[in-house]
């Protein structure tokens, strides 16, 4: 498995953390931990996909992202001992992460300066998808807003139409409505919780299209 925020590290410094990191597996639906649990460690996901929720002050549930192969979730536990998890994260389907763990990262810092490169790139993905969220929020409409969640989710997703609604920020009618104007064009398969799929370059060319729309 290769993780885009270790591009910039020689190969043995990347072999120095992954050494350290426990590996985990969850089971579907299990959840990785709570938000306001201390955070300890950094994951690194090696398979399966997890899902990153917050709840709103109404009592809702809102799934802010997902996590998948080559990306990572607990970011902030790197960066201060006394840190808190600001969501809960727990595996949509049986995952596999590597953890790790806040101490371990601070002794490989001490005899391996250039791990510092990590955490600079992890902070930065963070802040990077965060504005690029906010700009589909304010600027793309909805329609292209579902499709591109769907192709960043990769397939099949394995998400409620509720959930996919929740990330591309619009309402569960309008996220039915795009799957099934797209599943009579053919490019997705609507299956008994989830969606396959099926023709990615068309579903590319129709995000396009709903963007100019």
């Amino acid at each position: 498995m290769q993780w885009p925020i270790f591009a910039s590290l020689p190969q043995e410094d990347v072999a120095a953390v992954l050494r350290v990191a426990r590996k985990r597996t969850f089971s579907k639906g299990e959840v990785v931990f709570h938000r306001d649990d201390p955070g300890d460690s950094l994951h690194l996901v090696v398979s399966g996909r997890f899902a990153v929720r917050v709840t709103t002050p109404a009592g809702d549930v809102a799934t802010l992202g997902i996590r998948g192969p080559g990306q990572s979730f607990g970011e902030m536990a790197l960066v201060h001992p006394d840190s808190h998890r600001s969501a809960t994260v727990a595996a949509l389907e049986a995952a596999e992460t590597r953890a790790l763990a806040y101490s371990a990262f601070e002794e490989l810092r001490a005899r391996h300066p250039a791990i510092d490169r990590v955490l600079v790139a992890l902070l930065a993905t963070e802040v990077r998808r965060g504005d690029e969220l906010l700009l589909d929020a304010l600027y793309v409409p909805a329609e292209r807003r579902v499709l591109r969640r769907l192709l960043e989710l990769g397939s099949p997703v394995v998400l409620t139409q509720e959930e996919l609604a929740e990330i591309a920020g619009t309402s569960r009618a309008t996220v039915n409505r795009v799957l099934r104007e797209e599943e009579r064009r053919g490019t997705l398969t609507l299956e008994r919780g989830r969606t396959i799929v099926t023709d990615v370059e068309t579903l590319r060319r129709r995000a396009r299209v709903a963007a100019s729309q």
